[in-house]
């Protein structure tokens, strides 16, 4: 029997298609609004990049990240500094980093964070946006200090569910491995594991599937606003701290 190639049947929409911000043409002569975006590397923060670039409001101009001095990683993330330059080049955003030290104080972490903010505001930046879900203790710290520097947060994915949003994260096509978990939530097992749908069903039903009680942290090597992949893989296992264990991703 003939099949007709010119009228293919309609495909059933995946949980992607459904969620995914719908690009809107920009106004004409609108011009997008600078902003910084802070970023971890991980999960959240990409899917804060990406609900951002496809609102089509705003130009992600710098990305902020903290990064342990003694370690050169990503402070709790524990991914190497030159894995996060490959990420901001791939995305095409300058990147800014906050250095702190092992052992960081709030003092210090406040001084050293409130030193970009104002450079931010010198430079005509005024909003931070961050990939926080639900915690509202978090959010109401990071709005108090950047109303001390008379800046304001943006927060894309804010009390989005976190199974949709993760489900959309692997629908959309992100890679992501598991770098931190927090042996006291999830098995240590779970360090450098890939997040896709098996990863999901692993998890133990009192996890929160985005991790955002801290149960585990990621890196996110590929995805649609990547320009092209960041090649690394899972390397070695470390077990850091009695709690924390680690999985060390290297560059490839």
């Amino acid at each position: 029997m003939a099949t007709d190639t010119e009228n293919p049947p309609a495909q059933s929409p995946t949980i992607a298609s459904i969620h995914a911000p719908k690009p809107r043409p920009a106004r004409k002569g609108a011009a997008k609004e600078r902003i910084a975006l802070s970023w971890s590397g991980g999960k959240d923060s990409t899917m804060a990049a990406y609900q951002l670039l496809a609102s089509q409001k705003y130009e992600i101009a710098t990305l902020l990240t903290t990064v342990t001095e003694e370690f050169e990683r990503i402070s709790m993330h524990g991914v190497r500094r030159e894995l996060l330059e490959r990420q901001a080049r791939s995305l095409g955003i300058a990147l800014r980093t906050v250095l702190i030290p092992k052992e960081c104080t709030n003092e210090i972490y406040e001084v050293r964070m409130r030193e970009a903010l104002e450079d931010f505001k010198a430079q005509g930046i005024s909003k931070v946006a961050f990939g926080d879900l639900f915690l509202a203790d978090v959010k109401q710290y990071r709005d108090e200090r950047l109303a001390q520097v008379q800046m304001s947060g943006l927060y894309p994915i804010w009390m989005r569910d976190t199974d949709e949003l993760v489900r959309t994260f692997i629908g959309l096509g992100f890679k992501a491995f598991l770098t931190c978990v927090d042996t006291e939530a999830i098995d240590a097992s779970f360090a450098g594991r890939q997040i896709d749908q098996q990863l999901l069903k692993d998890l133990p039903e009192n996890a929160d599937p985005c991790g955002e009680y801290g149960e585990y942290h990621s890196f996110v090597y590929a995805g649609p606003i990547f320009a092209q992949p960041i090649a690394c893989r899972a390397g070695e296992i470390v077990r850091r701290t009695p709690r924390f264990n680690y999985c060390d991703i290297v560059p490839a």
